[in-house]
């Protein structure tokens, strides 16, 4: 049943293991804006960017959620009194109603409309990210949308609402002189589709033109070898400072992909990953 006043919820996200290999290196900082019109091409010279294969254990300080410290449940998620605490590659999910006004609206849309604050401890760059966001209207005619948070560096972050200017969240990450997050890089799972959360991990160091010409880790069988045409299997990609995952649902057509549902919204803080995931999946 839908709440009259705006329900805000907070909670930490579920643990991931750290994944067994990675594509290291992944959209550096200085070559964010050259990958954008570049993705496939650097996939396919993969030893320049991800570096050679093998098992990569995350350093805990950059992306073992597992080993983050949970985040601080509460009512107002830091918006009166004092902000809440997290720790430097923490994920948090934050929940809020926003209203629109009675205008219809998508989660793509909405995402959209949430100004993002940061105010880093060495001034320079990005406290957090969001890693995905999903929700659905209420009955009240409110948007409820989830927003996967990931902390990056040390400082301070908020998330306003643009058409009304209200604060919505407002989190201090770590304390002064902690360490940021360390490089990102992506990580790519396909679901064996045993019904049992088996993955094979995609092993991008091998190129491939599109994500099912792409070896399995270990393996000389591609991932068009496992996944059967017509057929839908979850994908799970890494790419955050707390190793948290983000999971789509998607149907093999022929020699691509197709989503089969337009949520979660991945990435949208990284939109040079999100080009280079939908050049892979060929969306």
């Amino acid at each position: 049943m839908a709440k009259k006043t705006p329900h805000k919820t907070q909670a930490a996200a579920k643990n991931q293991p750290a994944p067994p290999s990675s594509w290291k290196r992944f959209l550096a900082p200085a070559a964010i804006v050259l990958m954008l019109g570049a993705a496939v091409y650097i996939f396919f010279n993969g030893d320049r960017i991800f570096g050679k294969g093998g098992n990569r254990t995350p350093s805990p300080s950059a992306t073992n959620v597992a080993n983050a410290a949970p985040g601080t449940t509460t009512e107002n998620m830091g918006v009166t009194g004092e902000p809440i605490r997290m720790t430097v590659a923490q994920a948090v999910m934050v929940t809020v109603d926003l209203d629109f006004g009675g205008a219809p609206t998508t989660i793509a849309d909405a995402i959209q409309q949430v100004e993002r604050g940061y105010q880093p401890d060495d001034g320079q760059g990005r406290t957090f990210a969001i890693l995905d966001a999903y929700g659905e209207p209420q009955p009240d005619g409110k948007l409820r949308m989830s927003m996967h948070v990931s902390s990056e560096k040390p400082g301070m972050g908020t998330l306003k609402f643009k058409r009304t200017g209200e604060l919505l969240w407002r989190a201090r990450i770590g304390n002064p002189g902690d360490r940021a997050a360390g490089q990102k890089s992506l990580s790519i799972f396909l679901d064996k589709g045993l019904g049992n959360n088996e993955n094979h991990v995609l092993d991008g160091t091998r190129g491939g033109n599109s994500v099912l010409d792409v070896f399995l880790q270990n393996s000389q069988q591609k991932a068009r070898d496992v996944w059967p045409d017509g057929t839908d299997r979850q994908i799970t990609f890494v790419y955050s400072a707390c190793g948290c995952p983000v999971k789509v649902m998607c149907r093999r057509v022929g020699d691509r992909t197709v989503r089969t549902s337009a949520l979660p919204v991945i990435f949208p803080d990284d939109p040079a990953a999100v080009t280079t995931i939908a050049n892979l999946m060929k969306w």
